[in-house]
């Protein structure tokens, strides 16, 4: 299966109407946060693919041409705090960053992201006995800490994070947050025990076999 990974960035060769000519052949949409509705429902329109989604820090209510205020983008599917099993992928997502000032929107401490964690927690158990494993994939807009990281409190990961790949051991974690545009680091791939960290900041193109890992 492949599947378009996006957050952060509207990336003007998606947001085109040439998009099927890039990316029509993906299985499905993953987005890290930090976009415009408008952005999600353009991809899932124009592709006609499913799209899994978390919110970002920065994001916002939208106005829509006639006038109505657009909390989520339609036809998208939230994953904030779900777990779910599409196409035999077992996914989940944590949306939100480290708490860095008392501005609103999905900014947390690290006992409250611990917190999400533990939320997650019973469905992923659930999936161990129903499926023999505990998850996937796993989206989060804010990498874990000490990966992928910038020097800056607004930039750290979660400790949290860390825990849940010692625990859960997901095949992928797929965060946002970190522009690679802010030069941090070069790195955007990293391995962390069982998991491989993926930084998604703009877009990348992910081919999973799904069948290989349904056999872990």
């Amino acid at each position: 299966m492949q599947f378009l990974t996006v957050s952060d960035e509207v990336v003007p060769a998606i947001y085109s109407l040439n998009i099927n000519e890039r990316f029509g052949s993906i299985d499905a949409v993953l987005g890290c946060g930090d976009l415009p509705a408008y952005y999600l429902e353009f991809i899932v329109t124009m592709l006609a693919r499913p799209c899994f989604y978390i919110d970002g820090n920065h994001n916002d209510t939208e106005l829509t041409e006639s006038g109505e205020v657009l909390r989520s983008p339609r036809g998208c599917v939230n994953l904030e705090r779900r777990a779910i099993s599409y196409a035999g992928l077992l996914l989940a997502g944590l949306g939100g960053c480290l708490r860095y000032n008392q501005e609103p929107g999905a900014q947390y401490s690290e006992s409250q992201m611990l917190m999400h964690v533990w939320a997650l927690a019973p469905r992923l158990l659930l999936n161990r006995l129903r499926y023999g494993r505990y998850l996937d994939v796993m989206l989060t807009h804010a990498p874990p800490l000490g990966i992928h990281n910038g020097p800056d409190r607004p930039h750290h990961g979660f400790r949290a994070l860390l825990l849940l790949m010692d625990w859960f051991a997901p095949r992928y974690l797929i965060h946002g947050h970190i522009h690679r545009s802010y030069g941090f680091s070069t790195v955007t791939e990293t391995r962390y025990k069982q998991t491989l960290v993926l930084n998604t900041a703009g877009y990348r193109l992910l081919t999973i076999d799904a069948q290989s890992l349904q056999q872990c």
